[in-house]
């Protein structure tokens, strides 16, 4: 039984680096034998996936599931980017209306776990200092609080026309929220004056907004992405007209800032896949491409792993697919599959030929690279329709520049 993935995440802290979790979810259709009139309606079922990574060489793999939960459908995961009571926590969106929140236990047996530790359906409370935000399909945006032991909604209010696809707080300012949703329409709401109006409206997007990033390490830098295909960039001191606009091929999902690389943004481009985005001033260039069949791209998270250099793997141990970019793509190669029997692990074309065996390319970009050193960094995906969470290494060097990348052995 394979299972849809539609959400990824590395968890950001430090010390808890090598946490992955990825949602999925199935819909369960009610009995066709049964008389229409007595059938149920579909309700959408999910399981929440704990991993352990280690991508140094090693005879195990580097990718370990610790943990699963049978949940609701999971429609979208966040970390928490500070530790609450000392601890990481990771919150839920579920199908069925609810906010679940769950804290990172202490290594039991040499492995992280998740303990549940409350939830809530969207509803009116006290504010508190630790706030989350969560948009609906009926266009709502709600402001929730969390205290000691209680997670509350404060405010709640009519954003948009259609679903609301996307809410976002400002790394830089935490009163700032932005929002998206399928009336075509990016909006900004600041916290300390209420909702009865948003800041701004753009409606530069021609469809539906689905993704909206703020720059951890740029203030006032805002991408967005559409189902029009478009990552938009922005200043957020001036929402009239974006800095730049970028055509990816397929209708952005998810959009994620690289933790330390302020001009790399990761895409998942739903119906053209996976990219790495270059952006820098008012240009944009893709960078390079993860290519999957079959595939609905829809999670995609940078890790923040610290990775030594390559080096060859054991002889006892299965060479890994290395892919070669020219120019300044650099070298991106599987690190792992999903290892579970509720994902479809085939990674083989009508041939035979094992995937990725080509990378789509960018074209040769001529904005000068940010990266002046070498960078090496992992990254999770999952797709939709093919069941699949992967996690990629890209190895990238000034060298790279110069030269047309040969294949390297993966570690």
């Amino acid at each position: 039984m394979g299972w849809h993935a539609d959400t990824v995440e590395w968890c950001p802290l430090p010390q808890c680096s090598h946490v992955l979790v990825c949602g999925i979810y199935q819909l369960q259709k009610g009995d066709e034998k049964q008389p229409a009139e007595n059938c149920t309606a579909p309700s959408r079922i999910g399981r929440l996936y704990l991993f352990d990574c280690n991508p140094q060489p090693s005879f195990n793999p580097p990718l370990t599931e610790t943990q699963r939960i049978d949940t609701s459908a999971i429609l979208d995961l966040k970390w928490c980017h500070v530790p609450i009571s000392e601890r990481p926590v990771l919150g839920m969106a579920t199908a069925s209306g609810e906010i679940q929140l769950y804290k990172l236990i202490e290594p039991q047996q040499g492995t992280c776990g998740l303990e549940y530790e409350l939830s809530t359906r969207l509803g009116r409370g006290e504010s508190s200092d630790v706030r989350v935000v969560s948009s609906d399909s009926s266009g709502s945006l709600t402001e929730l609080s969390l205290g000691e032991a209680s997670l509350t909604a404060v405010c709640q209010w009519k954003a948009h026309d259609f679903e609301a696809w996307i809410s976002a707080f400002s790394y830089w300012d935490t009163q700032i929220v932005y929002s998206g949703g399928d009336d075509c329409k990016l909006k900004g709401w600041d916290l300390r004056m209420g909702p009865s109006s948003p800041t701004f409206i753009s409606k530069r997007h021609t469809m539906g907004v689905c993704s909206i990033h703020s720059n951890p390490h740029r203030e006032h830098i805002l991408a967005t992405g559409s189902y029009d295909e478009n990552v938009l960039l922005w200043d957020g001191r001036n929402m009239k007209q974006p800095l730049s606009e970028t055509a990816v091929g397929g209708g952005v999902w998810r959009l994620k800032w690289h933790p330390s690389q302020e001009h790399l943004l990761l895409a998942a481009c739903m119906h053209n896949d996976f990219h790495i985005l270059h952006c820098q001033k008012d240009q944009v260039t893709l960078k390079t491409g993860i290519k999957l069949h079959n595939n609905l791209a829809y999670g995609a998270d940078w890790s923040r792993l610290p990775l030594s250099n390559s080096t060859p793997p054991s002889p006892q141990e299965p060479p890994q697919t290395s892919v070669g970019l020219p120019e300044s793509g650099g070298h991106l190669r599987i690190q792992y599959e999903s290892p579970t029997v509720s994902f479809n692990t085939s990674l083989e074309d009508d041939s035979g030929r094992y995937l990725p065996d080509q990378c789509s390319l960018p074209e040769k970009s001529s904005v000068p690279d940010p990266v002046s050193q070498s960078l090496s960094c992992l990254m999770a995906t999952c797709s939709f329709y093919d069941h699949m969470m992967h996690v990629w290494r890209w190895d990238w060097s000034p060298e790279d520049k110069q030269k047309p990348s040969e294949p390297v052995p993966s570690s």
